[in-house]
This record gives structure tokens, C-alpha cells and sequence, in this order.
């Protein structure tokens, strides 16, 4: 059975066709379309329920230095043991093709390093503590 339906994305209006499939040779056919909402309504559901994938961080404490931005950590510039004073480049992020360098807020000397390169991180993420 196919159905054509108006959607609108954007402003955009589009037309598309839509094929029901049924599993059982055509016999539930008129029940699943009847249930087809519902049955979007609790996938959607379930989808908004689902716990995020990424657990969750530790709020940063006094020391830590965190990602400005979310991306992928591309270098670590720094090794544990090492000081740095405030400004210095201690990584770089990637986002959207764009590397972004990030740089010590304070001085210290470098405690953790809590990312490794190839590593995703969110905004806010530590990526190492300075003591």
C-alpha cells in the first residue's frame, strides 16, 4: 500500500510517497495503518527517554583547564610534570574542519592530562589540572 504525504522541512514544502510494509502478508494492514501514529508517538518517545550516550563529567574543579568548545582533541602540546605559565598553548580541538588552540588560563605545573588525541570532548570537558 502506498501513501503520498505533504511534508514541509524549512519552509519547503516536499511530496513524498510512502510504502507500508507488513509483515504478516497483508493481513494487518488496515490495524497497522490505523496504529501507525501511535506507534511513531512512542518511538519518539522512547527516542526523547533514552539516556545520552556520553557519560556524565565531573564538574571542573580549581586547576582544571577545559575545552572552550566541543571537537575532537587533535594534540596535546603539554606532558604531566611539565609548568606552564598562563597563555601558553596546551592543545588543539578540531570542530567543523577548524582547529581551535587552546591555552592555559593560569600557571602551573601539569598534573593530568584527562583526554588523549583522537578523543571527542563537549564544551566544558577537563582536558588536563594544573597544580
Amino acid at each position: 500500500m502506498h501513501r503520498k504525504f505533504r511534508i514541509t522541512v524549512d519552509g519547503q514544502p516536499y511530496e513524498v510517497v510512502v510504502e507500508e510494509i507488513v509483515g504478516d502478508g497483508g493481513g494487518a494492514a488496515a490495524a497497522g495503518a490505523a496504529s501507525w501514529p501511535a506507534s511513531v508517538a512512542a518511538a519518539s518517545a522512547a527516542v526523547a527517554a533514552a539516556p545520552a550516550h556520553t557519560p556524565p563529567r565531573a564538574a571542573a574543579s580549581a586547576g582544571d583547564e577545559v575545552a572552550p568548545l566541543a571537537g575532537t582533541v587533535q594534540s596535546i602540546e603539554v606532558t604531566v610534570g611539565q609548568a606552564v605559565q598562563a597563555g601558553d598553548k596546551i592543545a588543539v580541538l578540531e570542530a567543523m574542519k577548524m582547529k581551535t588552540e587552546v591555552h592555559a588560563k593560569g600557571a602551573g605545573k601539569v598534573v593530568s592530562i584527562a583526554v588523549a588525541v583522537g578523543e571527542s570532548v563537549d564544551t566544558g570537558a577537563v582536558l588536563l589540572t594544573l597544580a
